[in-house]
């Protein structure tokens, strides 16, 4: 295991779970804002990490490997408090959209790489594209008040929205790219 730059903001995303559950929790006006702040740099930190390990060739096979579980943690905790906060069922759906997808987008990855067809479903552009909403979408939701006179928890919400199509979408072109594959079955 490798411990550079890279993975160490990585792993910095891990870390930051916990502290945004406690911090949404807290009995304090702040404590929402100070969550949506922590899980923000977060994000933030999943573009820094992958520049950071491509510029300066700290890529390693932990680094791949933790990257994305990092991704889906702390994206799947965020939906996991705001469903509970939300109470909307919409907010769940959306929460099961997103989950689900990353769930079968994963386990997908991995059968493809057993077939050695790993890059049929490597990350594409509209899957970053998607990330960003998502990840917007989340921290401005988790903020859950107005800022500077703008309805941020909507704009999430609208963000989430966004994300949540795109989810679907991104789905069917990878599972529509591995098709074959999956057809063939060896």
């Amino acid at each position: 295991m490798t411990f550079n730059l890279a993975n160490s903001i990585t792993a910095f995303r891990i870390a930051a779970i916990p502290l945004c559950v406690v911090l949404f929790y807290m009995p304090v006006e702040w404590g929402r804002k100070a969550a949506a702040l922590v899980f923000a740099a977060a994000a933030i930190s999943d573009f820094v990490d992958g520049w950071i390990a491509r510029k300066f060739d700290q890529m390693t096979p932990f680094g791949a490997f933790l990257d994305p579980v990092a991704d889906k943690l702390i994206v799947a905790v965020a939906l996991v408090l705001l469903v509970e906060s939300d109470g909307r069922m919409i907010m769940a759906i959306v929460a099961a959209i997103i989950i689900g997808r990353e769930i079968t987008v994963s386990a997908l990855r991995e059968w493809m790489a057993q077939q050695k067809a790993s890059a049929t479903v490597a990350v594409s552009m509209a899957g970053k594209i998607k990330t960003t909403f998502q990840l917007i979408g989340l921290s401005f939701m988790l903020w859950g008040d107005q800022l500077w006179g703008l309805p941020i928890e909507e704009l999430g919400f609208a963000a989430l929205l966004i994300a949540s199509a795109m989810t679907m979408w991104s789905m069917w072109v990878y599972l529509s790219a591995a098709w074959p594959v999956l057809r063939r079955g060896t």
